[in-house]
C-alpha cells in the first residue's frame, strides 16, 4: 500500500478521500491548519499546518508516494492556490500529485460555453481561481505526474448525496444525466480519485465525473 499525503483532510472532498484511502488500506498523512477535531484512526498520521508554508510543504510530502490537494483555490483568509503550484511541483518531485479541481473551467455543452461564462458573479471568484490553477500545471513544463479531477457542478457538502458506486467519467465537458443535472456524492468522488491513485489513467491531465 502507499503512504499518501492529503493537504485539507479535515473538508469536505479531503475527507471523504481520506476516508477511502484509509478503508481501502493506504497510510494516510492528512495535513491541515487545525487537526484537533479529526478523530484518530489506524493508518492515519495527522500533521497541523500549511501548505503555503515552505518547509511544513517539504517536510509532509516527504518519502510520499502520491499528494492529494483539496483545499479552497480562493481562500478568504489568504493567498490563491494558484500561488503555491510552484513550490508544490518543486517539492513533490518523485511523488504523484492529485488536485481537487473545479468544473468552472470544464465546457457546459459539448462545442458550447465554459461553466464559468454561466455562473452567478458571487461564485465566480473561486470558480476562476480553481481554473487559473489547472491553468498553471499545464503551463508549468513539471516532470510531476500530476492529475485534476473536476467535479460535477452540483458538489458540496450542501448537496452530499450517497455512496452508489455508479458514475461516468468525462475529460472536458460537463458531465450531466438525463434531466441535464450535474451531481456527484462527496463519497462517489472519493471512489473516482482513489481509483485513478491506485490505477492511473490520467497523466499530466484533468478529468471529471458526474451521473
Amino acid at each position: 500500500m502507499s503512504r499518501i499525503v492529503v493537504f485539507g483532510v479535515t473538508g469536505y472532498a479531503g475527507g471523504h478521500i481520506g476516508a477511502e484511502l484509509l478503508e481501502r488500506g493506504h497510510t494516510v498523512v492528512g495535513a491541515a491548519r487545525d487537526t484537533t477535531q479529526v478523530p484518530a484512526r489506524e493508518g492515519l498520521e495527522l500533521r497541523r499546518g500549511s501548505l503555503y508554508d515552505p518547509v511544513f510543504r517539504t517536510q509532509t510530502v516527504k518519502g510520499a508516494d502520491v499528494v492529494v490537494v483539496a483545499l479552497p483555490a480562493h481562500p478568504a483568509d489568504g493567498p490563491d492556490l494558484e500561488t503555491a503550484v510552484a513550490g508544490l511541483l518543486e517539492a513533490v518531485t518523485g511523488a504523484r500529485l492529485g488536485m481537487v479541481g473545479g468544473a468552472a473551467s470544464l465546457l457546459a455543452t459539448e462545442g458550447g460555453p465554459l461553466v464559468l461564462d454561466t455562473l452567478a458573479e458571487d461564485y465566480k471568484p473561486e470558480a476562476e481561481a480553481h481554473a487559473r490553477v489547472l491553468d498553471a500545471l499545464r503551463r508549468s513544463g513539471t516532470t510531476v505526474d500530476w492529475f485534476y479531477l473536476s467535479p460535477a457542478l452540483g458538489f458540496g457538502s450542501w448537496n452530499a448525496g450517497e455512496r452508489t458506486g455508479t458514475f461516468r467519467l468525462g475529460t472536458d465537458v460537463l458531465v450531466t444525466d438525463a434531466n441535464g443535472d450535474s451531481e456527484i456524492s462527496g463519497a462517489d468522488y472519493a471512489i473516482a480519485f482513489v481509483d485513478e491513485i491506485e490505477k492511473p489513467a490520467h497523466h499530466q491531465s484533468r478529468f471529471t465525473i458526474g451521473y
